[in-house]
C-alpha cells in the first residue's frame, strides 16, 4: 500500500521536482527530496496541516512564496520528467524512507555547515549540499506513523 494516494500526474510532478532541487546529488538526493514530499503529505501539524496531495505539498504557499525554491525560481522543475526521476517517485510514494530524510519535513542547502537546527527543528542529518531537520519530539506524530 502507498504512502499516500497518488495518480499518475503526481508521479511526474514529484520526479520533475525531486530533478529540480537535486538532480547534483544523484539519485539518493533525489530520493531524499521525495523522501520530504511524499512527508509531508503524510504530516497533518505545522505547516502542513491541509496538504493531502503531492500537488498541495509542491503548490504550497508560504509567507507569499512557494514552498519549495524549484517552484519560484521555475529553473528545471518545469522540464520534462525522465523516467528514472519517474521510477524514483513511485518508489518515494510506495514506500522509501530512509535516514537522514526518514521523519523529515525540511531540507535546504546551506552555504556553509548545516545549522544545528532550522526553525527551532532539530538536524538529523547532511547529505552532500543538503541539510534535513524533523519535527520536534511531539509536535507532529502523524509523520511518524505515516
Amino acid at each position: 500500500m502507498a504512502r499516500v494516494a497518488y495518480r499518475n500526474a503526481d508521479i511526474d510532478l514529484m520526479a520533475r521536482m525531486m530533478r529540480a532541487e537535486a538532480e547534483g546529488e544523484g539519485k539518493q538526493g533525489m530520493l531524499y527530496v521525495g523522501n520530504v514530499i511524499v512527508n509531508r503529505a503524510v504530516a497533518n501539524c505545522i505547516d502542513f496541516n491541509d496538504l493531502r496531495t503531492i500537488e498541495d505539498v509542491i503548490f504550497q504557499v508560504q509567507g507569499g512564496n512557494f514552498s519549495f525554491e524549484a517552484v519560484q525560481k521555475g529553473n528545471v522543475f518545469y522540464q520534462r520528467a525522465r523516467e528514472s526521476e519517474k521510477r524514483l517517485a513511485r518508489k518515494n510514494l510506495k514506500f522509501w524512507r530512509q535516514h537522514p530524510a526518514k521523519y523529515a519535513l525540511w531540507y535546504f542547502n546551506p552555504y556553509g555547515p548545516c545549522p544545528p537546527t532550522w526553525y527551532d527543528q532539530p538536524f538529523t542529518g547532511p547529505y552532500k549540499q543538503h541539510c534535513f531537520y524533523e519535527p520536534v519530539a511531539g509536535t507532529c506524530d502523524s509523520v511518524y506513523s505515516g
